[in-house]
Parts: C-alpha cells; structure tokens; sequence
C-alpha cells in the first residue's frame, strides 16, 4: 500500500543516537523533504526517538515519532509502506536495519553512513544506488554537505 499522491510519506530509521550528528541530519533531512511535500516519520530506538521528541517538541519537522520495532511489525503485518525510507548508520546493527528496510518495504532505501567507522559500514551495504556517507561523529557539517550532494535538492 503506497501512500496516496497528497500524503507522500517517508520514514526516518534512526539506530542507538551515540553518535552525535545522527539528530541534526534527521532533523535536516525532514526539514528538506518537508518542503518538498513529504511527511517526515522518525522510527528509532527508544532513546533515539527520546532525543528527537525534546529537539522537535511540536512536531515541526516529523511528522510522527515511532517505535522502531512496533513500526517494522505494522510494515510487516499490516502492509504499512512508504514513497522512500533513510537508514542512519555507524555500526553493524544500522547496516542490518538497512538491510530489512530494503527487504520489507517498496520504496528506495537510503542509507545515510556515518561516524568514525562509515568507511568500513558503507562496504556491507550492496542494495542501494544512493548511498550517503562521511565521517562524521561531532560535526554535522560533512554529513550536511554529503546529503545535499547525493539528494540534489536546492541548497
């Protein structure tokens, strides 16, 4: 089930939120894709969403904050999809996630690589065309740049 044509829906994956650019980019990408006409949705682990919901208090960037477990059961069970999905990653289990979103959803899976590590992350990964990378851990500046290059939306 594919979202309708006036609600164009895209879910944020978000892993362990150690890295500290992991809410700026979501944030940043939401803020982008927002003004595009999607409806941003933030899928994280409990902490993860913890972080985003005191940084979007109102909501103004997502659109909806989700358990990222309760959110994979809905895709798998009830058939629930998105028009496109993003993966942040700096570890193993990010790569993984990516990998399921790419197998339970219809829609192009974005991974969005990261940390000190991204290098190493961004061989696991074999399903994606589009994949956004940098090595950053305190400053999201890299990660910024990387996101607007590979999404080439106006900067």
């Amino acid at each position: 089930m594919m979202s309708t044509e006036d609600e164009k829906k895209v879910l944020l994956v978000m892993g362990c939120p150690q890295v500290p650019v992991q809410t700026p980019a979501v944030l940043y990408i939401s803020y982008k894709l927002k003004e595009e006409g999607y409806k941003p949705v933030a899928a994280g682990t409990p902490a993860a969403d913890m972080i985003i919901k005191y940084s979007d208090p109102g909501l103004y960037y997502i659109g909806e904050l989700k358990n990222i477990d309760s959110e994979v059961a809905r895709i798998v069970d009830e058939g629930e999809n998105y028009d496109l999905c993003f993966v942040f990653i700096h570890n193993d289990s990010g790569v993984a996630y990516a990998a399921t979103m790419n197998e339970i959803l219809e829609c192009e899976v974005i991974p969005v690589v990261f940390g000190k590590e991204y290098d190493e992350m961004v061989k696991l990964i074999d399903f994606s065309s589009r994949i956004i990378s940098a090595e950053a851990v305190h400053n999201p500046k890299p990660l910024i740049k990387e996101i607007d290059r590979v999404m080439k939306w106006a900067v």
